[in-house]
């Protein structure tokens, strides 16, 4: 059964929880986003360590984050840049190398993602022994904040259709909010060929296929404040090629 793989944890080797933030122009989100990791790990006790995945900001954000490594120190903030833009799915491939925690928490940087939730995910994740827990937008008090009809039509379109093509048994597909345990995220991201918008559609689809089990915590999401969304219509257009793919495949 896939979701007993993994080594035995022991009193001596206490879960941590590594923190991927794949970075591109965040120098205004980046320090506020460390600061509230560090305030609610702090509160919980938990131990975590928080990696900044740069992939050439022309904006200054390695140096903002640089600041920032000073301030919490080397062993709670690591750098990992990259010279350039390549893609969520290799900064992930990175990131996960150098992640020293038995769990690795994946999330945006840009402030749509609070880390209050964080608790939630591990408790989550100890109540069923699950493999992944993914936040969701479409259960319990979940919701989106801040998108305009156009964002949220886009956005329920897309799921619902996943949902009817690919019945992934997770509510939310298009979601970057998640927990996984570091073996899995690694297993996962080997067999997953998706980049940009569909990557984290196809980590759902591509854990189901290998018998992974997924909880879900309700979640806020919250547009960006500083800077620009992402999405276009380009995203669009890859990720219907992206869906076509998966239903084709799998």
């Amino acid at each position: 059964m896939a979701s007993r793989r993994g080594h035995a944890k022991t009193e001596e080797q206490p879960d941590k929880y590594s923190v991927l933030l794949p970075t591109y122009n965040e120098r205004e989100n980046l320090p506020l986003i460390v600061w509230l990791l560090v305030k609610y790990f702090g509160e919980s006790g938990y131990n975590y360590e928080i990696i900044v995945i740069d992939d050439g900001s022309p904006d200054g954000t390695l140096q903002i984050a640089e600041q920032l490594q000073k301030i919490y120190g080397a062993d709670k903030i690591l750098l990992r840049p990259r010279a350039k833009k390549l893609g969520l799915g290799t900064a992930y491939i990175h990131g996960i190398k150098h992640a020293s925690g038995n769990f690795v928490i994946i999330m945006d940087a840009d402030l749509s993602h609070h880390p209050k939730f964080i608790a939630q995910f591990i408790e989550k994740q100890k109540e069923g022994g699950y493999d992944l827990v993914s936040g969701t937008r479409y259960r319990g008090d979940g919701g989106v904040y801040g998108w305009d009809l156009r964002r949220k039509l886009i956005s329920r379109g897309a799921n619902f259709v996943t949902q009817v093509l690919l019945r992934p048994g997770a509510s939310d597909l298009t979601g970057s909010f998640r927990l996984y345990k570091k073996e899995v995220l690694e297993k996962l991201v080997e067999h997953c060929v998706s980049k940009g918008y569909v990557f984290q559609m196809e980590m759902i689809v591509r854990a189901r296929q290998l018998g992974y089990t997924v909880g879900e915590v309700p979640i806020s999401f919250v547009d960006r404040v500083y800077g620009e969304s992402k999405l276009g219509g380009n995203e669009i257009v890859s990720f219907l090629k992206g869906l076509l793919t998966l239903f084709a495949t799998t």
